[in-house]
């Protein structure tokens, strides 16, 4: 089985820069996995034959948002507590959850820190419930969890850590909540087949030419249950491929 999560930032202006159709065609996706799609409902008509698609939109326009193709049948879309919580007012789009035959799928579009880090605050609370959530789905079947988590967790996934750190994105606190998820009995699986590979990235600032210079981070993730390890067979970052800030990553398994 073969997944494909990708922060398309707009996925109309993707598609008006031509080529996703040929994209998704040809990373050939069991499950394609979308974040920040910036869409409501009825603005974009887009389908793939044998795919079902799972929206979530967020209340305000032209912002955040997700979205699941899907040939594999789900059991069912999970409604998703963390969005009628008092704790998150709102509806900002970040989560489409299925349940399949024998796993959950989180995919997953992270609430930024934002600038001096003013949304710290609010993206403690939700990393704090998320992972709970997390945990609780993981109690009854493993769960594969997905998409832009706007972290990155060690000095090893951004190029420029000394200048980055307390910035959103590389603060302490934010790469201490990843440290804890991943404590938790979960698995970052791009990291598990490149424990030290450098330079490895899934986003790159539109300024500084810095995706020509490969000045990026490492903030898209696909994290699975521990013991899911064994049906991993790959996970790589499609660096090739262009049409967003960010780039697509690949999960196999058996």
């Amino acid at each position: 089985m073969k997944l494909i999560s990708w922060n398309v930032n707009g996925l109309r202006a993707v598609c008006q820069k031509g080529g996703f159709d040929e994209i998704f065609n040809s990373l050939d996706a069991d499950i394609f996995c979308l974040q920040e799609t910036k869409l409501q409902q009825g603005q974009i008509d887009i389908a793939f034959p044998g795919y079902q698609s799972f929206w979530s939109y967020a209340n305000k326009k032209g912002y955040s948002g997700t979205a699941v193709f899907t040939r594999v049948q789900p059991l069912r879309r999970v409604d998703v507590p963390v969005l009628d919580s008092e704790v998150f007012p709102g509806n900002e789009g970040r989560l489409v959850v299925l349940e399949f035959e024998d796993f959950f799928l989180i995919n997953c579009y992270t609430p930024n820190s934002q600038d001096e880090l003013k949304r710290l605050d609010f993206r403690m609370r939700w990393e704090d419930y998320l992972r709970s959530y997390l945990i609780e789905l993981d109690q009854q079947k493993p769960i594969i969890y997905c998409g832009d988590l706007n972290v990155a967790h060690n000095e090893i996934d951004l190029k420029n850590p000394k200048t980055n750190h307390l910035n959103a994105g590389f603060s302490d606190q934010e790469r201490s909540k990843m440290t804890e998820l991943l404590s938790s009995g979960f698995i970052d699986t791009f990291r598990m087949f490149n424990p030290d590979l450098e330079g490895a990235y899934t986003w790159w600032s539109y300024r500084f030419q810095a995706r020509a210079k490969n000045a990026g981070w490492r903030i898209d993730y696909f994290i699975c249950s521990n013991r899911l390890q064994s049906r991993i067979r790959q996970s790589t970052i499609h660096n090739e491929i262009y049409g967003s800030d960010h780039c697509p990553i690949e999960l196999v398994l058996d």
